[in-house]
This record gives C-alpha cells, structure tokens and sequence, in this order.
C-alpha cells in the first residue's frame, strides 16, 4: 500500500475503520497519523493515534487485546482506510467485541458470515475447554467418524425437509448441518477462513459459475 495516496486532514490524522476479516463485523473507528499506518504495516498489529492523548498508541498494549492486520485497504477517495484484523480479545474499552452494541433501530438478524464465526468460535473453545455436557465435547470424545456420521443423517434430514412445504424445517435442518460440517472443519484443523478463500477463488471475475 503506498501511503503516499493517504489524504490527512490539516492535523496529520486519517479515519480508520477496523473490521473483523473472517466475520465482517465492524469493530470500531479510530483516527491514525502517518506513522500509526506504518507502524501497523511493519509489526502486522493495529497501530493508532489517540487525539485525546495526542499520542501513538498500540491496541491492546495493556489489555493484552491485540489485533493482528490481515490487510489494509484505502477507499476510493484516498480520505479513509479500512483495517481487516484478527482480534484477540474485544475491541472496545467496555468489554465489548464491538464499539458498536449500541442499537438505534430495532436489531436485524446478523449477517450468516457474523453468526458462522461465532459458531466456530465456540465450538473452538469447548474444544480447548471440553466442559463438561458440552455437545461439543461429546462427540469430539467420540471420534471423528461419529461426526461424519452425523453429517450423513443431517443431509438426509436436509434433504426431506426440502421435498416437504415447511420451510422452517429446512432451514431448522440445514442449520444443523452447517453446525456439523464446522465441526468436521474444527477436527481437521480447518475453519471458515479456508472455506472463504476456496470459495472467493472459484469466483474471481471471469470465472465459472
């Protein structure tokens, strides 16, 4: 990226949005000078300024909460950049995964991306933990054939429900498939990212499909 299209206001700061790369969940907007942007390219973590402090700082420096740049992006103007980050932990100071929690209209059914992350997440997590009653953690006891097998009933529930009226069903049915298979990814060290970028290079303009 050559930070030389960047357009700084008359105080040297530029606007940064800071997205989730895997969930697309817009975690906060802070404001970077010119040496917060290159400080987040050289170390490959979220680098900012703080008006109030009129300072450089780095997030997650105390709170352990890092972030970790997968990419930068300049809009089309040249007056805002976008960080796509890893995070470690939440983004704002209230303890909360986004600074924006804060609904003004009434809350919409979050995007399939945002909610598919969370699932993996949790399902890593009783994978480390293995609590106990945890599905999770049952059928991981149980081996992975188990949850291949699993997966063959799910379809075939699947695919009843799509020959009957209640689209409920189906996608009742297709949600436990989908929890299934991120299982199944979970047990062979694979994620959503892996299935994102398959996907995104199956369809790249020009492609098929």
């Amino acid at each position: 990226m050559n930070l030389d299209a960047v357009k700084f206001d008359e105080r040297g700061l530029v606007p940064v949005v800071i997205q989730d790369a895997d969930s697309g969940e817009v975690l906060t907007l802070a404001w970077a000078n010119r040496e917060a942007l290159e400080r987040t390219l050289q170390t490959g973590q979220t680098h900012l300024y703080s008006r109030s402090r009129q300072a450089l700082w780095k997030k997650g420096e105390t709170s352990g909460h890092v972030q970790d740049l997968v990419e930068m992006r300049l809009d089309c103007d040249g007056d805002a950049v976008l960080y796509r980050v890893r995070p470690h932990g939440p983004a704002c100071h209230t303890g909360a995964r986004s600074c924006f929690h804060n609904p003004v209209t009434p809350e919409a059914t979050p995007p399939l991306g945002w909610v598919l992350e969370q699932v993996w997440r949790t399902i890593q997590d009783r994978l480390e933990t293995m609590p106990e009653g945890s599905y999770v953690a049952k059928m991981h006891a149980a081996g992975l054939d188990r949850i291949l097998k699993k997966i063959g009933e799910e379809a075939g529930e699947v695919i009843i429900a799509a020959k009957n009226p209640d689209a409920a069903e189906l996608a009742w049915e297709a949600s436990d498939l989908l929890f299934h298979l991120l299982l199944t990814l979970a047990e062979r060290g694979l994620g959503p990212a892996d299935l994102a970028r398959v996907l995104s290079e199956r369809h790249q303009p020009g492609s098929e499909g």
